[in-house]
């Protein structure tokens, strides 16, 4: 498991519901590599309403029936890591928004494979 504790960067990835690469939602092929490029974790966010650079609303109400809600994913893992991630997202990312913030990391910890119990150290 990845050690993550201190300073970090985090990268958050906002795009559309719909945005796709090569016929697979966008978001998921993000997660997808970051993973495979051993970076420390990743989530997506499914937003309820919002608009980008094209100033179309995009909102879940009912009434408006939006398919292409926003969606944030969040990377988070060493300045390093994430800097070497960031030609991927450039190559995949083709409209949307990406951000980089400084953080710091207070607790990553990961559970007992197989278990859902807490890892050795008796943390979540």
């Amino acid at each position: 498991m990845t050690r993550l504790i201190g300073d970090a960067l985090r990268v958050t990835v906002f795009i559309g519901e719909n945005d796709t690469w090569h016929h697979r939602p966008l978001y998921s092929e993000i997660v997808h590599r970051a993973h495979a490029a051993g970076l420390a974790g990743a989530s997506v966010f499914r937003g309820v309403e919002g608009f980008g650079a094209s100033s179309r609303i995009h909102t879940s109400r009912l009434l408006s029936l939006s398919e292409d809600l926003p969606v944030a994913v969040v990377i988070v893992d060493t300045e390093e890591r994430v800097r070497a991630f960031l030609p991927q997202l450039d190559e995949l990312v083709t409209e949307g928004l990406v951000i980089l913030d400084h953080c710091e990391v207070l607790r990553y910890t990961g559970r007992e494979p197989g278990t859902g119990k807490p890892d050795a150290k008796g943390k979540r």
